[in-house]
């Protein structure tokens, strides 16, 4: 864990960079030294279907949702959300300054209890650097 689930509004996909957010969304989440890089999955999904605001064809939205494992505190994952979000704010300031965007940031813990896993990349990605 973390898994960051950008979602945006379909009209805005051609001024945000998509490639670049997501590589921001990563490394701010690398940076915050509370995720391990194993754990970490960053993905976009672009939505066709929305209406914000008053429905003006120019208004647009991003949400990113992090979902984190149970288990830290407050403080740590504020500062986490905090932290993440600025870099996303940051990014996409170009597209805030120049139409209507609402930019938000939820971070959510997973309950331990349904929270399955199956996962081998933490070995692989030890490998690799170890070998580098």
């Amino acid at each position: 864990m973390p898994h960051a689930i950008i979602e945006y509004s379909a009209n805005i996909e051609a001024e945000m960079n998509l490639d670049e957010l997501v590589e921001r969304v990563h490394g701010a989440a690398l940076e915050t030294g509370v995720f391990p890089l194993g754990g970490l999955r960053v993905r976009a999904a672009r939505r066709e279907h929305y209406k914000v605001a008053d429905g003006h064809p120019d208004n647009a939205f991003v949400h990113v949702i992090m979902l984190i494992g149970h288990g830290r505190d407050e403080m740590t994952r504020t500062k986490a959300a905090e932290h993440v979000f600025a870099a996303v704010t940051n990014h996409l300031d170009p597209v805030f300054e120049a139409r209507p965007l609402g930019i938000s940031f939820e971070m959510r813990e997973i309950d331990p209890a349904t929270n399955l896993k199956k996962n081998n990349l933490h070995e692989y990605v030890k490998r690799r650097q170890a070998a580098e």
